[in-house]
């Protein structure tokens, strides 16, 4: 788990677990980016010390879930401007299925978590977004 204040390429920490994880028999993974259109800019700010303890949380959650042999979760923080990376999320398991539901889960949950507070720049100024309802729905799909 990482929080990252600059910006990155998915592909070199992707190589990397990929590497780590040459005899699993799946990895999934999802990059989110900056959505272009009315926002010139999006800015996550968090809370450090709940932020990454959280994460860590969920990640270990996830991987005794789905009995991952790992899991990948890099999320910026900071101002982004449309096309660069906001999280990546990738998880190697022992069959296809299970890495596609752990990436899937680790997003619902981020997308909605209170853990970042977002907020958009468009023409007439900067706007809080709030996790939408359809957000807090795909999260409560994995309640056990």
């Amino acid at each position: 788990m990482r929080l990252v204040e600059t910006g990155f390429s998915p592909g070199h920490p992707l190589g990397l677990f990929a590497q780590a994880h040459r005899d699993s028999g799946g990895i999934a993974s999802f990059v989110g980016q900056v959505r272009g259109g009315e926002a010139h800019a999006l800015e996550l700010s968090h809370y450090e010390p709940i932020t990454l303890p959280a994460m860590r949380e969920l990640a270990e959650t996830t991987a005794r879930r789905f009995a991952l042999d790992g899991l990948l979760a890099w999320h910026r923080v900071g101002v982004m401007t449309p096309g660069q990376a906001i999280v990546l999320v990738a998880a190697a398991a022992p069959h296809r299925r299970a890495a596609f539901e752990a990436t899937d889960c680790m997003m619902d949950h981020l997308k909605s978590a209170a853990w970042f507070w977002k907020r958009e720049r468009r023409d007439d100024g900067w706007h809080w977004i709030e996790p939408r309802g359809q957000d807090h729905a795909d999260r409560a799909r994995w309640q056990a």
